[in-house]
């Protein structure tokens, strides 16, 4: 029950800050019936489980996105580097990593943070591991690859 009502407030106020209307009567009405109508459908298909909503993940991920979207700018600059030199010493090359999550969105979460990095691809995941593409040696930092598994598990909480 405590989803339904997560869901339905958080689609409430994500319309009321997308639409900006506040004071029509009837556009509020029709908007309150499109979020009781869509977390109903959203119920009644069983997506409000762990998974759909996962709500252990919410409380480590903002500094999660910020120690990211460091790391993202750090490898934008290595890469632009290599775009731009004269001779590039590209040395793409395939490697594992381990996967510390243990939960399907944090194993996603960390897969997904690999391909956000630029010059990462996860190319495959599988129960234990994800195979990873990197364009550079210096890119292909198994241990950084390693820390960031390590930062998504902390986000899943216990």
């Amino acid at each position: 029950m405590g989803r339904i009502i997560i869901t339905g407030l958080t689609l409430a106020a994500i319309w009321l800050l997308l639409s900006g209307y506040f004071d029509h009567p009837l556009l509020l009405v029709l908007g309150a019936a499109s979020v009781i109508l869509s977390v109903f459908l959203s119920h009644r298909a069983g997506m409000l489980d762990q998974e759909g909503v996962p709500g252990g993940v919410f409380p480590g991920i903002v500094p999660y996105m910020g120690w990211l979207t460091f790391e993202i700018g750090k490898a934008n600059i290595e890469v632009a580097r290599q775009a731009l030199a004269i001779t590039p010493t590209l040395s793409p090359k395939m490697f594992t990593v381990p996967i510390p999550p243990k939960s399907t969105v944090g194993q996603v979460i960390f897969a997904n943070s690999i391909t956000l990095t630029p010059g990462t691809v996860s190319v495959s995941l599988n129960e234990d591991h994800i195979l990873v593409h990197a364009l550079t040696e210096e890119l292909a930092d198994i241990a950084a690859i390693a820390d960031m598994g390590a930062r998504v598990a902390k986000t899943e909480g216990p």
